[in-house]
């Protein structure tokens, strides 16, 4: 009954859809044709095709539904079949669902109370892990504080290094982490302050330990050198040796091993601390700067020395501040990693040295002492020597010296001079008398001053004064003070050895020889003692080879080139330029004594009654003063000396005789006296023959004695008493017999020669031919030279 209504129902609302359907479905396929079809106007031929479709889909769609319907029909059946099922399904489900509360409220209520045990657990287990982490901070906090309260900063800081890095972030308390993140940049600020002030102290330490550190490199630095001086000294003397002997002569040095020295030691454990540390806190360049500009501070401290004390007595403790503090920088620079550079240390010595030039040219200007100047240059150049071991340049100092070697030479030969001048005072000019064969090395063969290579026998006399050997010591020491001086650095851009000899030149010209000759011509010696000052003159100008030849060894340098002539100094010809002018003196001191001797206008009797055959007293006189010179003379005097002195005597003798006749003081003389002169002048004449041949001159002078230095007073005396004067005139006379005298002294002395008057008996015994005859020669003599006049 409800089956139809159903079928008619689907029915309709399967027509509804097949009208929709069509109208749909041919809406895209058929639009085209519509609109073609109207537009053209044949819309009737469409229509009907329509039609045809539309009966064709109807028929098409009533036999599917007739094909579906029973399935359709059947599957509802199903249906109905199911939803019975399932409400019985459901029906049994809810009571089981009841059940199944019924049973799982009290599981529920169990597993809410696990998922809370579960929750706790998980919050315990972060509150431990928070607390352990804490725990482990503050720990790390502890420890930190251990260690700076015991100085241990490096440690101290890898501690708080490690709480930053890896447990800082894992703090979970926000007040735990606030104070451990303020307290940290404190303690790094506590550490650096303490590791500077650790620095400080270090800083303190080795500028208080610089000197001494000085003193020691400076010291093995003098060892070094004696040490090298002694084997050359060494060398030398077995080159000298091996040169002297004859034939092959083998030789060895012995030469001791040393050790090397061992490195000086002084802590820098501090420094090297504080780098770590000030590395660790990410502050090197800090500290870095730090370090240099308070040690450049106490750099410029050491450079300052106090006028308080002199030069002379803080200088060593100055270059060895000095030394010390760039001798510890060096160490600095070569184990303490990028604390110091290169520059910054040569910058510093830099400064150093401008500053030390200043110095030594301020205190050398002022320096009055050869002694003080050379004690200092030797200990410059020894801290030169010490610094140039650690790649320091020197060169600035040593120019510094060696500008000054000029003042140096100049101070030194002051003081020699005044040595000398001591010296020649103090002598006695007594020949020296040596006892022993030592004193005999000392004194003579030490200074090569021998004549012979026999030794002599003992006592011995020496031919000079001891004067000689102290000069040669002085001598000696300049030489030495010279080389020494210009050794070790100095002089590097000149021969020292030329050098040294300029000197030695100087020093023998200028004050040597100029003091002996101030000697001479002081006027406070004696006859005797300027014989000896030329004596021990001629002992020097020997001793001039010896010198140089010292000088060359000091030196190093060979002495066979020096040995040569022409290579000899200077000195030695000026010295014996001042042997004559010695000898000059000597003839001048004699002839002046002699003057006073020889004042024959006062102790002459120019017109005597009568003669005298013994010669007047002042012959005499004469005689003994020249036996009293003469003597030791020719024991002092080389024979070639004593020849000089001899022949000026004897021809000053001659001229004081001549020049008597001339002088104004006399009047007129009378052939008596003449006479008289003549007995004087045979006295003097016999006596220099006497001397001339028992010196030993005859041998070497064989053209004649002393007495042919009388010859101006021997002719003139014989051309007084000549019964035939007018033959002066005659120049082949004159020449021969009357060649000394001159015109004019002839003429002079002619008109003063007269006769006295006749007395009361006159004419018995005084007027005889002979002087009638010399008197007649003498006036016609006279007459000629006034005509010739």
């Amino acid at each position: 009954m409800d089956l139809k209504p159903r079928r008619r129902s689907f029915v309709e609302n399967g027509d509804a859809g097949e009208d929709l359907s069509l109208t749909n479905g041919g809406n895209d396929d058929v639009g085209p044709l519509v609109r073609h079809a109207f537009e053209t106007g044949r819309p009737e031929g469409l229509l009907r095709q329509m039609s045809f479709v539309v009966k064709e889909k109807e028929a098409e769609i009533e036999e599917m539904c007739k094909t579906h319907y029973e399935e359709f029909i059947l599957a509802v059946d199903e249906l109905r079949g199911v939803l019975f099922d399932a409400e019985e399904l459901k029906s049994e489900l809810h009571g089981d669902n009841f059940k199944l509360q019924q049973v799982g409220s009290d599981l529920l209520v169990k597993l809410e109370e696990l998922l809370e045990c579960y929750s706790v657990k998980k919050n315990v287990a972060e509150a431990v892990k928070m607390s352990k982490n804490c725990v482990q901070v503050l720990d790390l906090c502890v420890k930190c504080n251990s260690q700076v309260s015991e100085g241990q900063f490096y440690s101290a800081l890898k501690t708080v290094d490690l709480i930053e890095k890896s447990y800082l972030h894992n703090v979970p308390l926000k007040a735990l982490k606030m104070v451990v993140e303020r307290k940290i940049p404190v303690i790094k600020l506590h550490i650096e302050k303490n590791v500077c002030g650790q620095v400080n102290e270090w800083m303190v330490q080795i500028r208080s330990s610089a000197r001494n550190i000085g003193q020691t490199a400076i010291g093995r630095t003098a060892t070094v050198r004696q040490r090298d001086e002694e084997m050359l000294e060494q060398q030398r003397k077995a080159e000298e040796q091996y040169i002297s002997e004859v034939g092959n002569l083998d030789y060895t040095l012995d030469a001791e091993e040393f050790d090397e020295d061992p490195v000086i030691v002084f802590d820098l454990t501090p420094l090297y601390r504080a780098c770590h540390i000030h590395d660790l806190l990410g502050i090197r360049e800090k500290f870095r700067e730090y370090y240099y500009t308070n040690r450049l501070l106490q750099l410029n401290s050491d450079l300052e020395i106090s006028s308080a004390q002199p030069f002379v007595e803080s200088y060593q403790t100055f270059f060895a501040q000095i030394a010390g503090f760039f001798i510890v920088e060096d160490r600095v620079l070569r184990t303490a990693g990028v604390l110091l550079v290169a520059d910054q240390v040569e910058t510093m010595w830099e400064t150093a040295v401008a500053k030390m030039t200043s110095v030594l040219e301020e205190h050398f200007s002022s320096m009055e002492s050869a002694t003080h100047l050379l004690l200092v240059k030797d200990y410059v150049t020894l801290f030169g020597s010490t610094l140039r071991q650690y790649a320091h340049d020197i060169g600035t100092l040593l120019d510094v010296l060696d500008s000054n070697h000029g003042k140096y030479h100049q101070l030194l030969m002051e003081e020699c001079r005044q040595q000398i001048s001591d010296v020649l005072s103090n002598d006695s000019y007594d020949q020296m008398l040596i006892k022993k064969e030592t004193d005999y090395e000392n004194v003579i063969l030490s200074f090569n001053l021998q004549t012979s290579d026999i030794m002599p026998d003992f006592p011995y006399v020496a031919p000079f004064s001891s004067m000689v050997p102290d000069v040669c010591r002085i001598v000696r020491s300049f030489i030495k003070g010279s080389v020494d001086y210009l050794s070790h650095g100095i002089g590097l851009n000149m021969n020292v050895f030329d050098v040294v000899r300029k000197y030695l030149d100087k020093f023998l010209i200028d004050v040597l020889n100029a003091t002996l000759l101030d000697t001479i011509n002081s006027g406070n010696i004696t006859v005797p003692q300027v014989m000896q000052i030329a004596t021990n003159i001629a002992v020097l100008e020997r001793a001039c080879d010896f010198f140089l030849r010292h000088a060359a060894q000091l030196c190093g340098i060979p002495c066979r080139p020096v040995e040569r002539p022409q290579a000899a100094l200077s000195a030695k010809a000026v010295l014996k330029t001042s042997r004559d002018a010695a000898y000059i003196a000597l003839l001048s001191m004699v002839n002046k004594e002699i003057d006073k001797i020889m004042t024959l206008t006062v102790s002459v009797n120019w017109t005597p009654e009568e003669t005298n055959q013994n010669g007047n007293d002042y012959i005499h006189e004469v005689k003994i003063y020249l036996h009293s010179v003469l003597t030791p003379a020719q024991q002092i005097l080389p024979l070639d000396a004593m020849y000089k002195v001899g022949s000026g005597v004897f021809e000053h003798i001659s001229n004081v005789i001549v020049a008597a006749f001339s002088n104004d003081g006399v009047k007129r003389f009378n052939t008596n006296a003449v006479i008289n002169i003549e007995y004087d002048l045979q006295i003097i004449e016999n006596f220099a023959d006497e001397r001339f041949y028992s010196a030993g001159l005859g041998e070497i002078y064989n053209e004649g004695s002393f007495k042919n230095y009388l010859i101006e007073a021997r002719q003139m005396i014989n051309l007084l008493l000549s019964s035939q004067a007018e033959n002066f005139m005659n120049p082949s006379i004159r020449e021969k017999s009357y060649c000394a005298l001159d015109y004019k002294k002839v003429s002079a002395i002619c008109d003063k020669f007269k006769e006295s008057p006749d007395g009361i008996f006159g004419s018995l015994g005084n007027k005889n031919a002979k002087q009638s005859a010399r008197k007649k020669s003498m006036d016609v003599l006279k007459k000629r030279l006034k005509d010739f006049s």
